[in-house]
């Protein structure tokens, strides 16, 4: 995610360091801030929300967005549940619908507990459960409650921090535009386009060899570049699909918490209709459609609040189903979802005259949306995922503990590890200019006990030349400072 590279670069250069690289393996920036024009719109494939507005302390993206000027319109969840659908079309009445929810509120607390209480016991044996979801209703809000959001089981940062509003963005502009105005702050930029030559697309990293006195980073198009650090942001999926390889290997520690990360695969799927023929009243913006298998086209969401008369529907899927219809032609998944549609509004409907379905699980650039750690998450494994191994530091959106999964995560860990970095680079500062004084002083006894003829020869070499050579050696070799 070059947005989590973008903000690490820009802190750099904001503490003198303009000695950087950053290497951006697509042809864009942005990772998964992705937009693209569909129906005669701008629609956000990865990323498409501020999540985390109006609380206490200010989140940082809304911020930014602010700042920019950045369009979008408040998300309204909480009554998704009163607009759940059956297969013959039918809502389900208010009381049954909350009578549910509360059920799998109360049902979703209890298993955690009985996490919390026992983090070893078998997550398939929480799932059998007496209470376990069965019925179509109690298979659909229970993926609302857990693929989703859990806030109303269990606190979650973002809104204890920031607050519980969300934004969606809703900009020709796109999310990126955030990134960009980002960029132009210590990039060269003209005409909204980056220029600067620091800043380097289609640069496939496949391989990093490190050793104490620096890193050498190699691209798939046979490039390498040099560097004192590296500062990685690939998504943890990229991390465990052995995408860049490690010589030497990265150590057992880091390689099993890298394992033991889940991704969340998460796709919104767009279709564009002639005109429309959904509810788009106040508290219809979210749908539900109840069915059998779980999180089959179950969420829904009309674009008319974003934008008016666009007659765009985005429905979501999540893993399994996820990576189902990323193998399959967007011919089955329109004959799919218009199946559904018909199930929930009649058959009288109109078809759908586009679709687009984003691939984040096939895209080895991404492999998944965003890392997925359970509530009661063991820290050490957090702490071994963002820890650092040797020269190479580890940034993202899932070294964020407290928000994992969120733009501002990402924004956030990418402040976090350069400040690291920037630690680490004084640290040696000190250690080498150490090093050098240790050097300088037998070298200055040396000229005074040897014959004038062989002082004036050391003279000549400046005496802090030898130490000082040892020393450029050892820690520049001509390279950049970090390479992102």
């Amino acid at each position: 995610m070059v947005g989590v590279g973008i903000t690490a670069a820009k802190l750099l250069a904001e503490n003198g360091v303009d000695d950087v690289l950053i290497l951006e393996a697509a042809d864009r920036i942005g990772g998964r801030i992705r937009k693209e024009q569909f129906g005669g719109v701008t629609v956000e494939l990865g990323a498409g929300w501020i999540a985390g507005v109006g609380g206490k302390q200010p989140n940082p993206v809304w911020e930014l967005a602010r700042g920019s000027n950045l369009r979008s319109c408040l998300s309204d969840y909480s009554n998704a549940r009163y607009n759940i659908y059956d297969h013959s079309g039918k809502i389900f009445p208010s009381g049954i619908a909350a009578h549910s929810y509360q059920k799998a509120v109360e049902s979703a607390i209890q298993k955690l507990r009985k996490q919390e209480s026992n983090p070893d016991l078998d997550a398939s044996l929480l799932a059998e459960t007496p209470s376990a979801p069965k019925t179509p209703i109690e298979l659909a809000i229970d993926f609302i409650l857990h693929d989703f959001e859990m806030a109303e089981v269990e606190p979650i940062s973002t809104y204890v921090d920031f607050g519980e509003r969300e934004f969606l963005v809703a900009d020709e502009r796109g999310y990126e535009h955030l990134l960009y105005k980002m960029a132009e702050t210590f990039l060269f930029t003209e005409g909204g386009e980056i220029l600067d030559t620091r800043l380097k697309l289609n640069k496939v990293v496949r391989e990093l060899q490190h050793s104490r006195n620096g890193v050498s980073v190699k691209t798939e198009d046979g490039s390498v570049y040099e560097a004192s650090y590296v500062i990685l942001s690939v998504s943890i999926g990229v991390l465990q699909s052995h995408l860049i390889s490690f010589s030497p290997p990265l150590p057992r520690w880091k390689t099993e918490a890298i394992s033991n990360c889940d991704i969340m695969v998460y796709t919104k799927v767009f279709l564009k209709f002639p005109h429309k023929f959904w509810p788009c009243g106040p508290e219809k913006e979210f749908f539900i459609y109840a069915h059998e298998r779980r999180g089959y086209y179950t969420f829904w969401q009309h674009m008319e609040n974003a934008y008016p008369g666009s007659n765009i529907l985005v429905v979501t899927l999540t893993n399994g189903e996820s990576k189902r219809i990323e193998a399959q032609s967007d011919q089955e998944t329109l004959i799919e979802a218009m199946e559904v549609l018909r199930n929930m509004f009649g058959h009288d409907i109109p078809d759908a005259t586009d679709i687009l379905v984003p691939r984040w699980w096939n895209n080895r650039f991404q492999r998944g949306s965003y890392s997925n750690y359970p509530i009661y998450v063991n820290h050490q494994l957090v702490d071994d995922i963002k820890a650092p191994v040797g020269r190479i530091f580890f940034t993202g959106e899932h070294t964020s503990e407290k928000f994992s999964g969120y733009v501002h995560g990402g924004y956030l860990s990418g402040i976090d590890t350069t400040t690291s970095l920037l630690e680490e680079m004084r640290r040696e500062t000190e250690r080498k200019a150490e090093s050098q004084s240790f050097l300088i002083e037998p070298l200055m006894a040396l000229t005074g006990s040897i014959p004038l003829a062989q002082q004036d020869a050391v003279s000549n070499l400046h005496k802090f030349d030898i130490p000082r050579q040892l020393f450029l050696r050892a820690s520049n070799r001509g390279a950049p400072e970090a390479i992102l």
